[in-house]
């Protein structure tokens, strides 16, 4: 058995080559492109991969679109993005695990990302796991931005790690991105301050239950930034990670104080005042 592989991309030329090489191993590689300005497509088409292309709106909705739309040649589905590359124990892991007669209907994936050559392990919060190996027919997702994977079976979990380059585009690119992203989550943060906090979620065995719990809790809180650069840089000892770590740490904590101070923007707007 084989899988199909599921790349997002915009304009990620830089990228896609290497990515696909990683994944060369499968027969079946799905580009699902925002429509890309840059030479994205000409290498997808070049390495032997489909491209299907659709404007991006927003993260639930583009990826919900997806797997309820693109024809994939095998029943499981392995998703990536660009700046992401396969590693051979996961790939050999992955054509292990997904079977026919599995009783899973996803897997949930660690990442490693890397700042400056180097894996930022104690900053970035090492291990995030990631639902990324699964059946289209029993997945949906939910939130405008960071979505969340909603499975409708059981989970595994499998031993491989995805390497992740997010800063491949430079520091210019992550910065624009996470501010675009920082209007997303400000919506999010507005909707969940108002609705009721979930505390039991923090005793669900779901990684994904915990840790939307634990945004639920974490948005309600004050001097976010600070506490999240606290988190990052001292209690996850992000410190051992050198002078990467401290970079991760001060920008991650930036982009919770666009989201903090875009939330209250809002509000004002809400009651018509000025900001």
């Amino acid at each position: 058995m084989n899988v199909s592989v599921l790349i997002l991309t915009l304009n990620e030329e830089i990228n896609l080559d290497d990515c696909l090489k990683s994944l060369a191993w499968s027969d079946d590689v799905v580009v699902y492109d925002s429509l890309s300005t840059d030479g994205t497509q000409e290498i997808a088409r070049a390495r032997g991969a489909r491209v299907v292309e659709r404007r991006f709106d927003d993260w639930s909705s583009h990826q919900n679109w997806a797997v309820q739309n693109i024809c994939f040649r095998y029943p499981w589905v392995l998703y990536f993005d660009a700046d992401e590359r396969c590693t051979a124990d996961l790939r050999d892991e992955v054509l292990l695990r997904a079977l026919p007669q599995s009783t899973e209907a996803a897997f949930r994936v660690r990442r490693k990302d890397y700042l400056m050559g180097r894996w930022i392990k104690h900053a970035q919060i090492y291990p995030t796991w990631l639902i990324r190996l699964f059946r289209p027919e029993k997945i949906h997702y939910e939130r405008l931005v960071n979505p969340i994977a909603i499975v409708d079976g059981q989970i595994g979990e499998l031993k491989g790690n995805i390497i992740h380059y997010p800063f491949s585009h430079g520091i210019s690119h992550w910065v624009a991105r996470h501010n675009r992203y920082s209007d997303m989550e400000a919506r999010e943060a507005l909707k969940n301050q108002r609705g009721p906090i979930r505390v039991r979620g923090l005793l669900s065995g779901d990684p994904n239950d915990r840790r939307a719990t634990l945004k639920s809790l974490f948005f309600r809180m004050p001097a976010r930034p600070v506490i999240r650069f606290f988190y990052a840089y001292v209690w996850r000892r992000g410190f051992l990670d050198g002078r990467a770590g401290l970079i991760y740490s001060i920008l991650i904590s930036f982009y919770e104080f666009l989201i903090v101070f875009k939330t209250r923007e809002l509000k004002r707007k809400e009651k018509g005042l000025p900001f």
